[in-house]
């Protein structure tokens, strides 16, 4: 089973680049991608937003719809944050789904934030699919922005506690990845480490999950955690540039 996840970064570094990635990797299963829109949002126009989220001259407004018609042998399941805006799994038509949702880890469906519209709500998305040997879970995330950096806050703790209730809830092994926006040191990440999940990215020494499109400091935001349960075949960090974040290469049996 080989999964990929990615921060498209609404398709900014260029998106026939990024359609090309997708077409060159076709044969991946599942993948989790964060920063998905599926049509404009009017409602945004004017409104201030440190992750860009108004600034909508270089974005794919409908990435859903491109992306999917590059990769027509997988399903689409859509996961809003606010609006038309959010997370987006992939799904070969092949592979049987059992389940599909979403929790929210950070305020709730629907909520308008004050101020910075990057103060968006966030939520977890996951798939239960069959396999030979048994269920598993696939979980894609992007985590809380705030605009003070990677490090805990008070809402940050709060929304790896919802996780990690999540995470207990799963009689399956399972895949957790995304884009958590936070640094490997913090408790927030700790409290992910400590429910049972492998950290990979921790495991395999990465010592980075941006690309030279970031300039700023921080070189993390980018994880994949694996249950007991889950046989790790492979995991790397791709070289593609084709969003200021990483992508994450994952294949278990």
């Amino acid at each position: 089973m080989k999964i990929v996840s990615l921060n498209t970064w609404a398709g900014k570094a260029g998106k026939d680049k990024l359609l090309a990635f997708f077409e060159s990797h076709r044969e991946i299963d599942i993948f989790c991608l964060q920063e998905i829109w599926s049509g404009p949002i009017k409602e945004l126009k004017g409104m201030t937003g440190g992750n860009s989220l108004e600034k909508h001259s270089l974005r794919m407004e409908y990435g859903l719809q491109e992306i999917s018609q590059v990769l027509k042998d997988h399903r689409a399941y859509l996961r809003p944050h606010l609006f038309t805006f959010g997370l987006l799994m992939l799904v070969k038509k092949s592979i049987e789904v059992l389940e599909e949702g979403e929790i929210f880890a950070h305020k709730e469906r629907g909520y308008i934030p004050e101020g910075d519209v990057g103060f968006h709500a966030r939520n977890v998305q996951y798939v239960k699919i069959a396999t030979e040997k048994g269920n598993r879970t696939i979980m894609n995330f992007h985590g809380l922005w705030n605009g003070k950096g990677k490090g805990d806050s008070e809402e940050r703790i709060l929304q790896s506690e919802k996780i990690v209730k999540l995470i207990k809830q799963q009689e399956n092994p399972l895949v957790l990845c995304g884009d958590f926006n936070l640094s490997p040191e913090t408790e927030s990440i700790k409290m992910l480490e400590k429910s049972g999940l492998r950290n990979l990215i921790k495991e395999w020494g990465v010592t980075s999950t941006r690309t030279s499109l970031y300039t700023r400091q921080e070189k993390f935001a980018d994880y994949v955690f694996t249950s007991e349960g889950i046989d790790v075949r492979t995991f790397k960090v791709l070289p593609d540039e084709v969003s200021d974040h990483s992508p994450l290469y994952l294949d278990f049996s």
